[in-house]
Parts: C-alpha cells; structure tokens; sequence
C-alpha cells in the first residue's frame, strides 16, 4: 500500500537556493540534519511513513542510497551557500525511517561521515538512529559508537505478542532487554518507543509494556496513541469489522496509566508524548517543536530553515533521478507567512515542558489564558510566576482544545 500523497506547494528551484527570508537571523538558531532510510523488511499495516519493501522498490538498488545521501549532502552545502545562510555546525543528527539499520553499520556510518565533514559537530552533538530490536546486535552497535552515534531509538512498540501481530510488528518482544543491555554497556543513550490504543488492547496489556519497558532501563521513552491513517491495512481492517479501536476514555486511561509509572520510575514528560530522565530529552525532537533549522536528507525527507520548508519527492527512484543529475530532489516548498508561523509556534510550545511564553501571545490570546486555568488545562505556577503556558496532565490530554480556545 502506497504512503500517502505530497502536500502541494511552490516549485523548489533546480539549484535549491532559498527564498531570502531564510537567512534572516539563522546564524542565531540550531542546525540539525534528519536522514531518511525509506526501507523496511515488511510493511506493517498502521503505517502511513514514507517506506518501501524489497518488493515495492523492483529494480531499485538500496546499495546505492548511501552514494545518493552523500550526493544531495554535497548540494545542500552549495544550496545554503547560494542562499547566503551562515554555516553552522551540526548539533543534532537523526538517522529514522523506515529502518535505518538495515542498512550495514558502515553505510550509516558513512552518511554520518559526509555530514560531519561538511558542516563540522558541535561538542556535545546528539547523534541518534532508529533501529528494530531485531536489526542489530553488539557489533553492529559498537561499530555506530565507535564512529561517533551517541543514542539509539528502539521501536518497541509493545510487548505484548497479541498486540505486536495487529500492528504486524515483526520482532521477538523479549529482543527489547538484550539490546538495550547492549546500547548501555557501550555507552550510549537508549530511548524506546511505545504505542498504545491498538485494536483489543486491554489496560492490563499496556501496564504490561510500560513495565517490560522501564525494566529496560532506557534513558528517554516515547508512548504515542496509535492513529489510524486513511489508506492503510489497518484502517480497511477496521472498516471491515475485523478490529475495534479502544474508545477515547480507555486511551485516556492508558496515558494517565504510563504517566504514572514513568513519574514513579523517575522520568519527568517533557513533551506529551515524551518522557525523560537526567537530562535525556531528544534534542533533535526538541529542535522541530522549538523551531530549529535542519535539512532532511532522502526521498520524502521534510525540511526547515529560517520560516522557510519544502518536503522531497517520495520515491526513491525518482529521489534517485533527481541527485544524480544534480538538481534539488526537492518536490515543493512554501514560505510561512507571519501569521502562519504564529499559529505553529501556539501549536507546538504549549505541548512541551518548558512552556509557551504569554509574550507571544497577542492581547485578545491572552485574554483567554484566564479560561484555560479555570478549565484546569494549564498550570498555575509557571503561568504566574514564569510568564509561561504549561499544560495540566488533563491539558496534556485535551492539547488541541488549548490551541483552539488560545487562537480562537
């Protein structure tokens, strides 16, 4: 099953150069870099991402994606140049998919190697790739840390079998504590991530996964409500009856759930969807709810820079196509006008820890932050002490409500 269609928007230039507000203060925000692996062993039937299996792609040669990476990291260089963006090192780096490690260590490792020799690594860079509990193993792992790889974000999912075969995840759930221990004992951060609310997933069921995962140990964990995507084998399965979605109470109940546990077990959520310990938040995450610069690399990768995104054309033999003749793989763009880039800064800082500054408010927005305190969807100590728009976990739960009563 396809992933879903591009968003429409403006040509990208052949050359890639940006519109000029791109350069407007950019010397003064992060820089990151996101690379796509679009591949996956099987497709499962929740996914709506940008990826393909062996039999989707045909003809097309995964072997030759890391020459393709390299080939559009060397015209990115050329297109910020031309837009007159300053150079800046890298300090995040993400590596997701699909799955990257299917692809040998040494590929991932070489992108890795292309990006830091063009744009240089801040000290304390943050550098991360997804991987299937059952794509890696110590050596492979080691290889990453010993190139530099500083974290690895497990796609658990659940550990629960039942659960695993709706979603038509293919690993062994009790692969999740060996390769955690592995990740640990070379010295690099572990994140896990959950879904909850699949179809005849029952309280007992999560609380099940939740502790399977904090048995782990992991620095960081990600639990996301399983969404059901237009056009995916899951939705028609769905449609037909053959599954049931968990009602809205019971997935409330799932987070309230996971939100407990994780705060007796010392993680700290910094994003709703996000939990923490010691410092170990996603950097790299952190920067697109921030409003960070950074360059997505591959076929489907999004990217932003300065106010200004534009999204790459999906397939990878097009992607392909597109590097070799040295011309942007980029399939649109647009340029966020002032209100548009007002509206996804409410959207995206009231979710996270830190907060929403009332000064970014306008006046008539803040006159509404009263009814939202009544509600009990935000808290009162950073609000009158700070200044700042932080949800309740009732807020956290009710995020698109604080949106729309705050923009009205």
């Amino acid at each position: 099953m396809p992933p879903s269609a591009l968003l429409p928007g403006d040509p990208v230039p052949a050359d890639g150069r940006l519109p000029a507000q791109a350069a407007v203060n950019s010397a003064e925000r992060g820089f990151g870099a996101y690379v796509h692996v679009p591949y996956c062993r099987v497709r499962c039937g929740y996914c709506d991402f940008n990826t393909y299996t062996a039999t989707e792609l045909g003809s097309t040669n995964q072997s030759n994606y890391t020459a393709e990476v390299l080939q559009e990291i060397a015209f990115a260089k050329t297109a910020l140049q031309l837009s007159q963006v300053p150079q800046r090192p890298l300090d995040t780096v993400f590596f997701g998919g699909g799955t990257p490690t299917l692809l040998p260590a040494g590929d991932l490792v070489k992108m890795f190697n292309g990006l830091k020799n063009t744009w240089g690594l801040t000290a304390d860079a943050e550098v991360t790739t997804e991987a299937n509990p059952d794509s890696v193993d110590y050596s492979y792992l080691e290889e990453l840390r010993d190139a530099g790889f500083t974290r690895i974000s497990f796609g658990m999912q659940s550990a629960v079998a039942h659960v695993l075969e709706v979603l038509e995840r293919t690993h062994d759930p009790s692969r999740i504590l060996p390769v955690t221990k592995f990740a640990r004992e070379l010295g690099l951060q572990v994140s896990l991530d959950l879904i909850y609310g699949t179809p005849h997933e029952t309280l007992s069921n999560w609380r099940e996964s939740v502790l399977t995962a904090l048995a782990c140990e992991p620095d960081h964990i990600s639990a996301y409500a399983l969404i059901i995507e237009p056009g995916t084998k899951l939705a028609a399965q769905i449609k037909r009856g053959k599954y049931q979605m968990p009602d809205d109470d019971t997935q409330a109940d799932m987070y309230e759930l996971a939100d407990k546990l994780f705060s007796e077990a010392g993680y700290r959520w910094y994003e709703i969807s996000n939990w923490e310990r010691g410092g170990s938040y996603s950097r790299h995450n952190l920067g697109y709810w921030q409003g960070a610069n950074w360059w997505g690399f591959g076929p489907g990768a999004h990217s932003h820079v300065g106010g200004v995104r534009w999204w790459n054309v999906k397939h990878p033999r097009v992607y392909a196509a597109r590097v070799r003749a040295g011309v942007s793989p980029g399939y649109a763009q647009e340029v966020l006008d002032p209100h548009a880039r007002h509206t996804e800064r409410v959207l995206l800082e009231s979710r996270i820890r830190w907060g929403l500054p009332l000064q970014a408010l306008t006046a008539q927005e803040r006159s509404r932050v009263a009814g939202l305190l009544t509600q009990e969807l935000v808290q009162p100590e950073p609000l009158f002490a700070q200044q700042r728009i932080v949800p309740t976990l009732k807020g956290r739960l009710l995020a698109d409500q604080i949106v729309h009563q705050l923009l009205g």
